[in-house]
Protein backbone atom coordinates (compact mmCIF):
# COMPACT_ATOMS: atom_id res chain seq x y z
CA UNK A 1 0.00 0.00 0.00
CA UNK A 2 0.76 3.33 -0.89
CA UNK A 3 2.65 5.59 1.95
CA UNK A 4 0.68 8.49 0.56
CA UNK A 5 -2.39 8.06 2.06
CA UNK A 6 -4.32 6.94 5.48
CA UNK A 7 -6.05 3.99 6.68
CA UNK A 8 -9.92 5.52 7.52
CA UNK A 9 -10.86 2.51 9.55
CA UNK A 10 -12.81 4.23 12.53
CA UNK A 11 -11.49 2.60 15.60
CA UNK A 12 -12.48 1.87 19.02
CA UNK A 13 -12.90 4.36 21.39
CA UNK A 14 -9.93 5.54 23.32
CA UNK A 15 -10.25 3.38 26.80
CA UNK A 16 -9.98 7.10 28.88
CA UNK A 17 -13.35 7.81 27.32
CA UNK A 18 -15.07 4.50 27.81
CA UNK A 19 -13.85 4.13 31.56
CA UNK A 20 -15.56 8.05 32.26
CA UNK A 21 -18.66 6.59 30.54
CA UNK A 22 -19.13 3.29 32.11
CA UNK A 23 -18.70 5.36 35.35
CA UNK A 24 -20.79 8.02 35.07
CA UNK A 25 -23.41 5.81 33.53
CA UNK A 26 -23.42 2.45 35.94
CA UNK A 27 -21.31 3.33 39.26
CA UNK A 28 -23.66 3.43 42.03
CA UNK A 29 -22.28 5.69 44.48
CA UNK A 30 -22.80 4.35 48.02
CA UNK A 31 -20.11 6.56 50.47
CA UNK A 32 -22.30 8.34 53.16
CA UNK A 33 -19.44 10.73 53.91
CA UNK A 34 -19.58 11.53 49.81
CA UNK A 35 -22.90 12.32 50.00
CA UNK A 36 -22.42 14.33 53.36
CA UNK A 37 -19.67 16.43 51.59
CA UNK A 38 -21.13 17.45 49.27
CA UNK A 39 -24.46 18.60 50.74
CA UNK A 40 -21.71 20.96 52.46
CA UNK A 41 -20.28 21.68 49.33
CA UNK A 42 -23.40 22.19 47.38
CA UNK A 43 -24.12 24.79 50.45
CA UNK A 44 -20.05 26.64 49.93
CA UNK A 45 -20.37 26.71 46.65
CA UNK A 46 -23.81 28.49 46.46
CA UNK A 47 -22.13 30.65 49.09
CA UNK A 48 -20.03 31.86 46.90
CA UNK A 49 -21.95 32.33 44.10
CA UNK A 50 -24.07 34.87 45.92
CA UNK A 51 -21.16 36.81 47.33
CA UNK A 52 -20.22 37.18 43.95
CA UNK A 53 -22.96 39.57 43.50
CA UNK A 54 -21.92 41.68 45.24
CA UNK A 55 -19.58 43.03 43.14
CA UNK A 56 -20.45 44.93 39.97
CA UNK A 57 -17.57 43.41 37.50
CA UNK A 58 -19.45 39.59 38.41
CA UNK A 59 -22.66 41.17 37.85
CA UNK A 60 -22.29 42.86 34.72
CA UNK A 61 -21.80 39.91 32.72
CA UNK A 62 -24.95 38.12 33.48
CA UNK A 63 -28.32 37.58 32.04
CA UNK A 64 -28.83 36.85 28.39
CA UNK A 65 -26.26 37.67 26.00
CA UNK A 66 -29.20 39.50 23.71
CA UNK A 67 -30.97 42.11 26.49
CA UNK A 68 -34.31 41.19 26.62
CA UNK A 69 -34.42 37.39 25.51
CA UNK A 70 -36.89 35.34 27.41
CA UNK A 71 -37.08 32.08 27.54
CA UNK A 72 -40.22 29.73 29.08
CA UNK A 73 -38.88 27.32 31.74
CA UNK A 74 -35.55 28.90 31.68
CA UNK A 75 -32.78 28.32 33.99
CA UNK A 76 -32.77 30.50 37.02
CA UNK A 77 -29.32 32.20 38.20
CA UNK A 78 -29.29 31.88 42.19
CA UNK A 79 -29.61 35.06 43.67
CA UNK A 80 -30.54 36.61 40.01
CA UNK A 81 -34.15 36.91 38.22
CA UNK A 82 -32.73 35.77 35.75
CA UNK A 83 -34.33 33.15 33.38
CA UNK A 84 -32.00 31.71 30.83
CA UNK A 85 -31.44 29.15 28.26
CA UNK A 86 -29.92 26.33 29.72
CA UNK A 87 -26.17 26.79 28.20
CA UNK A 88 -26.06 30.51 29.28
CA UNK A 89 -27.44 29.66 32.84
CA UNK A 90 -24.62 27.51 32.67
CA UNK A 91 -22.23 30.10 32.03
CA UNK A 92 -23.61 32.72 34.65
CA UNK A 93 -24.11 29.86 37.41
CA UNK A 94 -20.13 28.40 37.12
CA UNK A 95 -19.26 32.46 36.66
CA UNK A 96 -20.55 33.35 40.09
CA UNK A 97 -19.39 30.47 42.02
CA UNK A 98 -15.83 30.92 40.73
CA UNK A 99 -15.29 34.67 40.92
CA UNK A 100 -14.47 35.00 44.01
CA UNK A 101 -11.87 32.17 44.25
CA UNK A 102 -13.52 31.17 47.54
CA UNK A 103 -14.89 27.63 46.54
CA UNK A 104 -13.49 24.36 46.71
CA UNK A 105 -10.19 22.81 45.57
CA UNK A 106 -8.08 19.85 44.55
CA UNK A 107 -4.69 19.72 44.39
CA UNK A 108 -2.54 16.65 42.75
CA UNK A 109 -0.31 16.89 39.65
CA UNK A 110 -3.43 19.24 38.45
CA UNK A 111 -5.07 21.43 40.62
CA UNK A 112 -8.50 22.58 39.85
CA UNK A 113 -11.94 23.68 41.90
CA UNK A 114 -14.26 20.72 41.02
CA UNK A 115 -17.48 22.56 42.12
CA UNK A 116 -16.92 24.95 39.11
CA UNK A 117 -18.99 21.96 37.41
CA UNK A 118 -22.09 22.66 39.31
CA UNK A 119 -22.86 25.54 37.27
CA UNK A 120 -23.62 22.65 34.49
CA UNK A 121 -25.10 20.33 37.02
CA UNK A 122 -27.60 22.86 38.54
CA UNK A 123 -28.60 24.19 35.23
CA UNK A 124 -29.70 21.29 33.46
CA UNK A 125 -31.37 19.89 36.68
CA UNK A 126 -33.75 22.93 36.87
CA UNK A 127 -34.00 22.79 32.75
CA UNK A 128 -34.76 18.93 32.90
CA UNK A 129 -37.25 19.30 35.83
CA UNK A 130 -39.12 22.19 34.09
CA UNK A 131 -39.27 20.05 31.15
CA UNK A 132 -40.41 16.89 33.27
CA UNK A 133 -43.51 18.93 34.68
CA UNK A 134 -44.38 20.35 31.77
CA UNK A 135 -44.67 17.02 30.29
CA UNK A 136 -46.77 15.41 33.52
CA UNK A 137 -43.35 13.74 34.68
CA UNK A 138 -41.24 13.97 37.99
CA UNK A 139 -38.54 16.26 38.38
CA UNK A 140 -35.21 15.73 39.41
CA UNK A 141 -34.48 15.23 43.32
CA UNK A 142 -31.53 17.36 45.26
CA UNK A 143 -30.09 13.72 45.32
CA UNK A 144 -29.95 13.45 41.59
CA UNK A 145 -27.44 17.22 41.77
CA UNK A 146 -25.32 15.74 44.71
CA UNK A 147 -24.78 12.01 42.90
CA UNK A 148 -23.26 14.22 39.98
CA UNK A 149 -21.31 16.77 41.87
CA UNK A 150 -19.66 13.48 43.47
CA UNK A 151 -19.21 11.89 39.81
CA UNK A 152 -17.96 15.04 38.37
CA UNK A 153 -15.56 15.63 41.43
CA UNK A 154 -14.42 12.21 40.94
CA UNK A 155 -14.02 12.43 37.24
CA UNK A 156 -11.77 15.53 36.89
CA UNK A 157 -10.08 15.09 40.55
CA UNK A 158 -8.62 11.28 38.94
CA UNK A 159 -8.09 13.10 36.06
CA UNK A 160 -5.68 15.75 37.74
CA UNK A 161 -3.75 13.05 40.04
CA UNK A 162 -0.93 12.22 37.97
CA UNK A 163 -1.62 14.34 34.73
CA UNK A 164 -0.27 17.69 34.75
CA UNK A 165 -1.99 19.75 32.52
CA UNK A 166 -0.37 23.36 33.74
CA UNK A 167 3.22 22.05 32.49
CA UNK A 168 2.30 22.19 29.10
CA UNK A 169 0.19 25.31 29.17
CA UNK A 170 -3.13 24.31 29.37
CA UNK A 171 -5.92 25.76 31.88
CA UNK A 172 -7.45 23.31 34.03
CA UNK A 173 -10.64 24.11 33.40
CA UNK A 174 -10.15 21.53 30.36
CA UNK A 175 -11.40 19.57 33.37
CA UNK A 176 -14.51 20.95 34.19
CA UNK A 177 -15.45 20.64 30.74
CA UNK A 178 -15.02 16.75 30.18
CA UNK A 179 -16.38 15.97 33.85
CA UNK A 180 -19.35 18.07 33.12
CA UNK A 181 -19.80 17.01 29.94
CA UNK A 182 -19.92 12.89 31.26
CA UNK A 183 -22.77 13.74 33.99
CA UNK A 184 -24.86 15.90 31.88
CA UNK A 185 -24.58 13.44 29.43
CA UNK A 186 -26.14 11.10 31.74
CA UNK A 187 -28.53 13.47 33.25
CA UNK A 188 -30.18 14.13 29.73
CA UNK A 189 -30.14 10.34 29.02
CA UNK A 190 -28.03 9.96 26.71
CA UNK A 191 -26.49 6.36 25.74
CA UNK A 192 -23.05 5.00 26.54
CA UNK A 193 -22.48 5.24 22.68
CA UNK A 194 -23.55 8.86 23.15
CA UNK A 195 -21.63 10.11 26.28
CA UNK A 196 -18.38 8.73 24.51
CA UNK A 197 -19.04 10.61 21.47
CA UNK A 198 -20.15 13.94 23.67
CA UNK A 199 -17.01 13.14 25.82
CA UNK A 200 -14.85 13.20 22.55
CA UNK A 201 -15.79 16.49 21.40
CA UNK A 202 -14.92 18.04 24.73
CA UNK A 203 -11.02 17.16 24.32
CA UNK A 204 -11.38 17.91 20.81
CA UNK A 205 -12.06 21.49 21.59
CA UNK A 206 -8.83 23.53 21.40
CA UNK A 207 -8.25 23.71 25.52
CA UNK A 208 -7.90 27.00 27.33
CA UNK A 209 -4.03 28.32 28.06
CA UNK A 210 -3.24 29.44 31.19
CA UNK A 211 -2.05 32.95 30.12
CA UNK A 212 -4.66 34.32 32.13
CA UNK A 213 -4.03 33.13 35.38
CA UNK A 214 -0.13 34.47 35.57
CA UNK A 215 2.22 37.49 35.27
CA UNK A 216 2.37 39.47 33.57
CA UNK A 217 -1.43 38.41 31.92
CA UNK A 218 -3.34 37.64 35.12
CA UNK A 219 -6.70 38.75 34.62
CA UNK A 220 -10.82 38.31 35.06
CA UNK A 221 -10.68 35.78 32.46
CA UNK A 222 -9.83 33.44 35.22
CA UNK A 223 -12.69 34.06 36.88
CA UNK A 224 -15.11 33.56 34.20
CA UNK A 225 -13.61 30.29 32.43
CA UNK A 226 -14.89 27.30 34.57
CA UNK A 227 -17.93 28.66 33.63
CA UNK A 228 -17.17 28.84 29.84
CA UNK A 229 -15.93 24.96 30.13
CA UNK A 230 -19.46 23.90 31.88
CA UNK A 231 -21.39 25.95 29.71
CA UNK A 232 -19.70 24.12 27.05
CA UNK A 233 -20.04 21.26 28.28
CA UNK A 234 -23.99 21.62 28.12
CA UNK A 235 -23.78 22.69 24.75
CA UNK A 236 -21.60 19.85 23.55
CA UNK A 237 -24.09 17.27 25.18
CA UNK A 238 -27.05 19.04 23.23
CA UNK A 239 -25.67 18.66 19.79
CA UNK A 240 -24.30 15.52 20.74
CA UNK A 241 -28.10 14.72 21.27
CA UNK A 242 -29.30 16.27 18.52
CA UNK A 243 -27.13 13.38 16.23
CA UNK A 244 -23.55 14.98 15.94
CA UNK A 245 -21.22 12.62 15.77
CA UNK A 246 -18.23 11.69 18.26
CA UNK A 247 -14.29 11.32 16.92
CA UNK A 248 -13.23 7.97 19.05
CA UNK A 249 -9.35 8.18 19.01
CA UNK A 250 -9.88 11.92 20.02
CA UNK A 251 -7.02 11.39 22.50
CA UNK A 252 -4.70 8.58 20.87
CA UNK A 253 -4.91 9.35 17.26
CA UNK A 254 -1.30 9.80 16.19
CA UNK A 255 -0.36 13.62 14.85
CA UNK A 256 -3.98 14.84 14.86
CA UNK A 257 -4.65 13.61 18.58
CA UNK A 258 -4.94 14.97 22.00
CA UNK A 259 -2.06 13.29 23.15
CA UNK A 260 0.47 14.61 20.31
CA UNK A 261 -0.76 17.85 19.89
CA UNK A 262 -1.51 19.30 23.50
CA UNK A 263 0.00 16.63 25.42
CA UNK A 264 3.57 16.60 24.43
CA UNK A 265 2.75 12.66 23.01
CA UNK A 266 2.41 11.49 26.66
CA UNK A 267 -1.14 9.25 27.62
CA UNK A 268 -3.13 9.78 30.62
CA UNK A 269 -2.60 8.14 33.80
CA UNK A 270 -5.30 6.83 35.77
CA UNK A 271 -3.75 5.71 39.12
CA UNK A 272 -7.03 4.35 40.89
CA UNK A 273 -11.07 3.58 39.50
CA UNK A 274 -13.60 6.17 40.00
CA UNK A 275 -15.33 5.90 43.37
CA UNK A 276 -16.32 8.79 45.24
CA UNK A 277 -12.64 9.77 46.71
CA UNK A 278 -12.30 12.82 45.46
CA UNK A 279 -15.46 14.11 47.30
CA UNK A 280 -14.08 12.56 50.33
CA UNK A 281 -11.20 14.49 50.31
CA UNK A 282 -12.00 17.83 48.78
CA UNK A 283 -10.62 21.09 50.45
CA UNK A 284 -12.98 23.75 51.29
CA UNK A 285 -11.80 27.47 51.30
CA UNK A 286 -13.25 28.63 54.63
CA UNK A 287 -11.38 31.04 56.19
CA UNK A 288 -9.68 32.83 53.14
CA UNK A 289 -10.60 33.84 49.53
CA UNK A 290 -7.17 33.00 48.76
CA UNK A 291 -5.53 30.81 45.88
CA UNK A 292 -5.74 27.28 47.79
CA UNK A 293 -1.88 27.02 47.90
CA UNK A 294 -1.93 30.24 50.19
CA UNK A 295 -4.23 28.93 52.53
CA UNK A 296 -1.89 28.14 54.91
CA UNK A 297 0.34 30.88 54.57
CA UNK A 298 -2.50 33.14 55.50
CA UNK A 299 -3.07 31.19 58.16
CA UNK A 300 0.35 31.55 59.40
CA UNK A 301 0.57 35.54 58.91
CA UNK A 302 -2.78 35.94 60.78
CA UNK A 303 -1.04 33.86 63.56
CA UNK A 304 1.88 36.53 63.15
CA UNK A 305 -0.67 39.44 63.37
CA UNK A 306 -0.31 40.58 66.94
CA UNK A 307 3.83 40.27 67.51
CA UNK A 308 4.54 42.27 64.65
CA UNK A 309 1.68 44.47 63.62
CA UNK A 310 3.51 47.63 65.93
CA UNK A 311 7.11 46.72 64.66
CA UNK A 312 6.52 46.81 60.68
CA UNK A 313 9.26 49.00 60.07
CA UNK A 314 11.73 47.00 62.09
CA UNK A 315 11.37 44.28 59.73
CA UNK A 316 14.26 43.31 57.85
CA UNK A 317 13.52 39.58 56.39
CA UNK A 318 10.21 37.70 56.05
CA UNK A 319 11.03 34.00 55.23
CA UNK A 320 7.98 32.19 53.57
CA UNK A 321 8.82 28.38 53.41
CA UNK A 322 6.64 26.87 50.91
CA UNK A 323 6.06 23.97 48.14
CA UNK A 324 6.85 23.52 45.20
CA UNK A 325 3.77 24.15 43.40
CA UNK A 326 3.00 27.44 45.23
CA UNK A 327 6.54 29.03 44.07
CA UNK A 328 5.31 28.14 40.63
CA UNK A 329 1.89 29.42 40.46
CA UNK A 330 1.41 32.29 42.90
CA UNK A 331 5.13 33.96 43.86
CA UNK A 332 5.76 37.00 42.22
CA UNK A 333 6.95 40.54 42.05
CA UNK A 334 6.68 43.65 40.74
CA UNK A 335 3.13 45.56 40.19
CA UNK A 336 0.32 43.80 40.81
CA UNK A 337 -2.54 44.95 38.11
CA UNK A 338 -6.02 44.18 39.24
CA UNK A 339 -7.72 41.89 42.16
CA UNK A 340 -7.17 38.72 39.99
CA UNK A 341 -3.66 39.11 39.62
CA UNK A 342 -3.49 40.17 43.43
CA UNK A 343 -5.77 36.91 45.09
CA UNK A 344 -3.11 34.92 42.97
CA UNK A 345 0.30 36.59 44.80
CA UNK A 346 1.07 34.65 47.60
CA UNK A 347 2.88 37.79 48.82
CA UNK A 348 0.43 39.66 48.34
CA UNK A 349 -2.07 37.31 50.48
CA UNK A 350 0.10 37.10 53.19
CA UNK A 351 1.41 40.52 53.27
CA UNK A 352 -2.52 41.49 54.13
CA UNK A 353 -3.05 38.83 56.86
CA UNK A 354 -0.02 39.94 58.24
CA UNK A 355 -1.14 43.75 58.18
CA UNK A 356 -4.89 43.11 59.15
CA UNK A 357 -4.99 39.94 61.02
CA UNK A 358 -7.60 38.30 58.09
CA UNK A 359 -8.35 38.46 54.56
CA UNK A 360 -11.42 39.12 52.97
CA UNK A 361 -12.33 39.57 49.43
CA UNK A 362 -12.51 43.50 49.33
CA UNK A 363 -9.03 42.99 50.37
CA UNK A 364 -8.04 42.77 46.79
CA UNK A 365 -9.53 45.89 44.97
CA UNK A 366 -7.29 48.90 44.37
CA UNK A 367 -8.28 50.91 47.39
CA UNK A 368 -6.43 48.33 49.94
CA UNK A 369 -3.36 47.43 47.33
CA UNK A 370 -2.80 51.19 47.89
CA UNK A 371 -1.41 50.77 50.83
CA UNK A 372 1.91 51.56 50.46
CA UNK A 373 2.37 48.67 53.87
CA UNK A 374 1.52 46.12 51.28
CA UNK A 375 4.61 46.64 49.24
CA UNK A 376 6.80 47.65 52.01
CA UNK A 377 6.32 43.65 53.60
CA UNK A 378 6.51 42.02 49.70
CA UNK A 379 9.54 43.18 49.26
CA UNK A 380 10.75 41.98 52.79
CA UNK A 381 10.26 38.33 51.88
CA UNK A 382 11.99 35.41 50.62
CA UNK A 383 10.55 32.07 49.30
CA UNK A 384 11.78 29.17 49.76
CA UNK A 385 11.31 25.81 48.69
CA UNK A 386 10.63 22.88 51.80
CA UNK A 387 11.69 19.89 50.05
CA UNK A 388 9.11 17.74 52.74
CA UNK A 389 6.42 19.98 51.86
CA UNK A 390 6.50 19.54 48.26
CA UNK A 391 6.45 16.05 49.12
CA UNK A 392 4.05 15.75 51.48
CA UNK A 393 1.61 17.52 48.94
CA UNK A 394 1.40 14.83 46.70
CA UNK A 395 1.44 11.81 49.10
CA UNK A 396 -2.34 10.14 49.03
CA UNK A 397 -2.49 9.55 52.70
CA UNK A 398 -1.42 13.80 53.72
CA UNK A 399 -1.95 15.69 50.80
CA UNK A 400 -0.55 18.51 52.88
CA UNK A 401 -0.97 22.16 51.49
CA UNK A 402 2.19 23.46 53.65
CA UNK A 403 3.40 26.88 54.36
CA UNK A 404 5.88 28.36 57.24
CA UNK A 405 6.27 31.99 58.26
CA UNK A 406 9.45 33.20 59.79
CA UNK A 407 9.92 36.79 60.51
CA UNK A 408 13.07 38.41 61.28
CA UNK A 409 14.00 42.21 62.50
CA UNK A 410 16.69 44.57 62.29
CA UNK A 411 18.26 44.20 65.58
CA UNK A 412 18.46 40.69 64.69
CA UNK A 413 15.90 39.45 66.74
CA UNK A 414 12.76 37.33 65.24
CA UNK A 415 9.28 35.51 65.76
CA UNK A 416 9.16 31.89 66.24
CA UNK A 417 8.37 29.94 62.53
CA UNK A 418 4.72 29.29 62.75
CA UNK A 419 3.82 26.12 60.26
CA UNK A 420 0.68 25.57 59.34
CA UNK A 421 0.15 22.12 57.26
CA UNK A 422 -3.18 21.69 56.46
CA UNK A 423 -5.46 24.40 56.19
CA UNK A 424 -8.92 24.50 57.76
CA UNK A 425 -11.17 23.04 55.04
CA UNK A 426 -8.88 19.62 54.78
CA UNK A 427 -10.43 15.85 55.57
CA UNK A 428 -8.15 16.10 58.37
CA UNK A 429 -9.86 19.41 59.69
CA UNK A 430 -13.25 18.44 59.30
CA UNK A 431 -14.43 18.60 62.56
CA UNK A 432 -13.30 22.02 63.11
CA UNK A 433 -14.00 23.29 59.50
CA UNK A 434 -17.78 22.31 58.50
CA UNK A 435 -19.67 24.55 61.54
CA UNK A 436 -17.39 27.09 59.70
CA UNK A 437 -18.30 26.19 56.51
CA UNK A 438 -21.87 26.74 57.91
CA UNK A 439 -21.28 30.51 59.40
CA UNK A 440 -20.02 30.90 56.45
CA UNK A 441 -23.08 30.50 54.02
CA UNK A 442 -25.37 31.68 56.56
CA UNK A 443 -23.45 35.02 56.32
CA UNK A 444 -23.18 34.69 52.59
CA UNK A 445 -26.81 33.95 51.89
CA UNK A 446 -27.59 36.86 53.69
CA UNK A 447 -25.93 39.36 51.39
CA UNK A 448 -29.07 38.16 49.23
CA UNK A 449 -32.03 36.89 50.79
CA UNK A 450 -34.13 37.97 53.93
CA UNK A 451 -33.73 36.35 57.24
CA UNK A 452 -36.68 34.32 56.71
CA UNK A 453 -35.30 33.04 53.72
CA UNK A 454 -32.18 32.37 55.31
CA UNK A 455 -33.51 30.16 57.97
CA UNK A 456 -35.94 28.23 55.66
CA UNK A 457 -32.80 27.79 53.11
CA UNK A 458 -30.85 26.67 56.00
CA UNK A 459 -32.93 24.90 57.75
CA UNK A 460 -33.44 22.56 54.65
CA UNK A 461 -29.59 22.51 53.76
CA UNK A 462 -28.82 21.33 57.58
CA UNK A 463 -30.93 18.31 56.85
CA UNK A 464 -29.35 15.63 54.98
CA UNK A 465 -32.78 13.25 54.00
CA UNK A 466 -34.81 16.17 53.36
CA UNK A 467 -32.53 17.70 51.03
CA UNK A 468 -32.05 14.85 49.05
CA UNK A 469 -35.79 14.38 48.38
CA UNK A 470 -36.51 17.86 47.62
CA UNK A 471 -37.22 18.62 44.08
CA UNK A 472 -34.61 20.63 41.91
CA UNK A 473 -37.57 23.13 41.15
CA UNK A 474 -38.72 23.89 44.84
CA UNK A 475 -34.59 24.01 45.80
CA UNK A 476 -34.43 26.92 42.87
CA UNK A 477 -37.25 28.58 44.06
CA UNK A 478 -35.62 29.20 47.48
CA UNK A 479 -32.80 30.46 45.74
CA UNK A 480 -33.83 32.85 43.08
CA UNK A 481 -33.81 36.50 44.26
CA UNK A 482 -37.00 37.87 46.52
Amino acid sequence: MSGNVETNVRPNPDDVLVKIADYVLDKNIESTEAYDTARNCLMDTLGCGLLALTFPDCKNLLGPYVEGTEVPGGVRVPGTSHVLDPVKGAWDIGAIIRWLDFNDTWLAAEWGHPSDNLGGILAAADYLSQKNIAEGKDPLTMKDVLTNMIKAHEIQGVLALENSFNRVGLDHVVLVKVASTAVISSMFGLSKDQTIDALSQAWVDGQSLRTYRHAPNAGPRKSWAAGDATSRALQLVLLTQKGQIGYPSVLTAPTWGFYDVQFKGNSFSLPREFDSYVMENILFKISFPAEFHAQTAVEAAVILHEQIKDRLNDIDKILISTHESAIRIISKEGTLNNPADRDHCLQYMTAIGLLKGDLIAEDYEDDVASDPRVDHLREKMVIEEDARYSKEYLESDKRSISNAIQIFFNDGSSTEKVEVEYPIGHRRRREQGIPLLVEKFERNLKTQFSESRVESILSLCANQEALEQTPVTDFMNLMVAE
